[in-house]
C-alpha cells in the first residue's frame, strides 16, 4: 500500500481513474455509522476532487444536505484498487451538475436525465491509498 500524493497522483492512478470501474462510496455520519453505496465517478485533477453524479431524493444527498461528512471512494479491479479520502458536500449548481455530467458520460455512458433533480457529490481528496501497480 501506498499514500499517493493528491496533487499529482501519477500516471497509473490517472489511468486507473479513467477505466470504466464502479467504485463504492462511504459517508460516515455524525454518529460514526457509515453509509455506503455503489456509484460511478470522475477523478477531476484540476482540483484534487471526485465528482459523483446522483439526484435529489438518494440517501447520500439527504445525508449531506444535512451537513458536511467525511467520507471515501474505494475502487478495486483484482489486485489495483484505490481509496480516495475527504470532506464531502452536495451542490445543485447547473455549471457544476453539467460538467460532471459531461465528464461521467466520457467515463460510463450519458446518464439518465435528471433536470432540476440533478446533483453533483464532491469528494476533495485529502489521501489517496493505493495498491497493486498503482502503489
Amino acid at each position: 500500500m501506498a499514500t499517493l500524493p493528491t496533487a499529482d497522483p501519477g500516471p497509473a492512478f490517472a489511468a486507473f481513474v479513467a477505466e470504466r470501474h464502479l467504485a463504492v462510496l462511504t459517508l460516515v455520519r455524525s454518529n460514526g455509522r457509515p453509509h455506503s453505496t455503489p456509484v460511478g465517478f470522475t477523478w477531476d485533477a484540476d482540483h484534487a476532487r471526485a465528482r459523483i453524479i446522483t439526484w435529489s431524493g438518494s440517501v447520500k444527498v439527504s445525508l449531506l444536505a444535512a451537513e458536511p461528512l467525511e467520507g471515501s471512494i474505494c475502487q478495486v479491479d483484482g489486485g489495483r484498487w484505490l481509496t480516495i479520502e475527504g470532506p464531502c458536500t452536495v451542490t445543485s449548481d447547473p455549471a457544476a451538475c453539467a460538467d460532471a455530467v459531461q465528464h461521467y458520460a466520457t467515463r460510463y455512458r450519458p446518464p439518465k436525465e435528471r433536470g432540476t433533480e440533478r446533483r453533483v457529490i464532491l469528494l476533495e481528496a485529502t489521501r489517496i491509498l493505493a495498491g497493486g501497480s498503482l502503489a
